[in-house]
């Protein structure tokens, strides 16, 4: 097989960017556009070694999984790549895809799978979005997503896995830089003053039927002040809700979305957001699940594995701005929560506090390294330890803290099933037996999906 061969290829399956894999001569495909099921034609684009990849040019035959997708740009973004399937296809994917990790991976013939936990209504989701500014062909100013595996900006002010007011939002701070000449960011050569625009809004704003609630606006800026800020404020102070309104200082040439300086504008730094029952602050740079209806589900999950009695000491491993702490913290007799990053755990302290919440301490620095102190020097131990690490999964060197404390229960939450895997693997393999893992829809259109397991210490 070379460069412009036209082949019919069978969808067997999706890569973990949302590529549709199918197989011939031999041969393995990715092909953008298209859904497992699907029977297409194809022409191969660019071929290695032992697989390659290809551009739709017609399907033949339909999966019947195929749906039309809602969003006209779809397609172009890079944002959902499961659009044009079935949601409940969706999720008979993830979970098979779940379940494929454990086995491939992991080494567990029969993994003991919970059924995910899917959503009512798969759009209307997401509390935060950081919309790209950049310009068209044509030079008309533009916000929206990157294309699939570029830079490239699609204009999409209303992403229907976001908030409706999000369109209002980036249509004033548009028509303002168009009113006032301010240019937007150029990767390629460094100049202009706007890159993004990150909004935020608290559950409640995702409610169709009630969209009341706080919103927060925050600028990204390659520079240090905004032309007439002033009258920008004015003008998003308009929309009911509106809470938080700040610059980012970002004037690095990378590709990272947020700097570390943020400018109060107007307002206050932070909105608030309740999920069962908890009160939680969020700043522009504190990480917040984006899914407030499925974080409720996912942290009951994670607590119920943690089948706390209110005696139990509770370690939470990257933890952040306290989420999972707090929830755990209401059936525990004690909760040490560890976060590298300072202003996480500045937040997870204030979040204890605005939710009066006394037994629930935290602590700034690497889990291999607080928690071995902490037992050692002051015999403070691990009943359950809860971990919800990056996409990229635990360091070892906190697997092995893991296994030399030695906690009844360790209870991982993970957005990623193949690390997920590896490390379950490890854990095992150091005396831990796997007891359950209930997958959970998160981010519902797209191929990404959570996971919560559960494993304990055989003596």
């Amino acid at each position: 097989m070379k460069k412009d061969d036209i082949v019919t290829l069978i969808i067997e399956d999706f890569s973990t960017e949302g590529l549709g894999i199918g197989h011939s001569e031999g041969l393995t495909l990715f092909v953008k556009d298209t859904i497992i099921g699907d029977v297409a034609e194809v022409k191969v684009m660019k071929m290695k070694k032992t697989y390659g990849y290809a551009r739709l040019l017609r399907i033949l035959t339909p999966s019947p999984d195929r749906v039309e997708a809602p969003c006209p740009v779809a397609r172009p973004c890079g944002g959902c790549q499961l659009q044009e399937m079935k949601y409940d296809a969706q999720l008979r994917f993830k979970e098979q895809k779940v379940r494929n990790n454990l086995q491939r991976i992991g080494g567990f013939i029969d993994p003991p799978m919970e059924p995910i936990i899917g959503m009512n209504h798969p759009f209307r989701y997401r509390n935060k979005a950081q919309f790209p500014i950049s310009r068209d062909r044509n030079g008309k100013l533009i916000a929206g997503f990157y294309a699939g595996r570029t830079h490239t900006v699609i204009d999409c002010r209303d992403c229907l896995l976001g908030a409706k007011v999000n369109q209002t939002i980036l249509d004033i701070v548009l028509n303002h830089m168009d009113k006032y000449h301010i240019q937007p960011y150029d990767e390629a050569t460094g100049k202009g003053l706007v890159r993004h625009v990150m909004i935020r809004v608290s559950s409640e704003m995702l409610c169709e039927e009630n969209a009341s609630g706080q919103i927060m606006v925050c600028v990204v800026i390659n520079g240090t002040s905004l032309p007439e800020s002033e009258r920008l404020v004015q003008a998003l102070c308009a929309i009911p809700g509106m809470a938080s309104i700040t610059l980012n200082i970002n004037r690095e040439r990378t590709n990272v979305i947020m700097g570390k300086q943020i400018k109060l504008l107007w307002g206050q730094e932070f909105i608030e957001d309740t999920i069962g029952g908890i009160r939680f602050r969020i700043s522009p740079l504190s990480f917040y699940q984006v899914n407030p209806r499925q974080t409720e589900k996912l942290y009951g999950k994670a607590l119920e594995y943690a089948n706390l009695t209110g005696q139990e000491t509770v370690w939470d491993l990257y933890c952040g701005i306290g989420t999972i702490s707090l929830f755990l913290a209401q059936k525990a007799r004690a909760v040490y929560g560890v976060e590298i990053v300072p202003d996480a755990i500045r937040d997870a302290r204030q979040n204890a506090q605005l939710n009066h919440i006394t037994n629930a301490e935290f602590f700034v620095g690497k889990a291999e390294e607080v928690l071995p102190e902490k037992y050692e020097k002051e015999g403070i131990h691990a009943d359950v330890i809860v971990v919800d690490p990056p996409r990229k999964g635990c360091e070892q060197s906190v697997l092995d803290t893991m296994l030399k404390i030695r906690p009844e229960r360790i209870v991982y939450v993970s957005c990623d099933s193949a690390t997920l895997a590896r490390d379950l693997k490890y854990l095992c393999a150091g005396g831990y037996e796997l007891r359950k893992v209930c997958p959970t829809e998160m981010f519902a259109n797209s191929c990404h999906v959570e996971n919560v397991a559960l494993m304990s210490y055989e003596r």
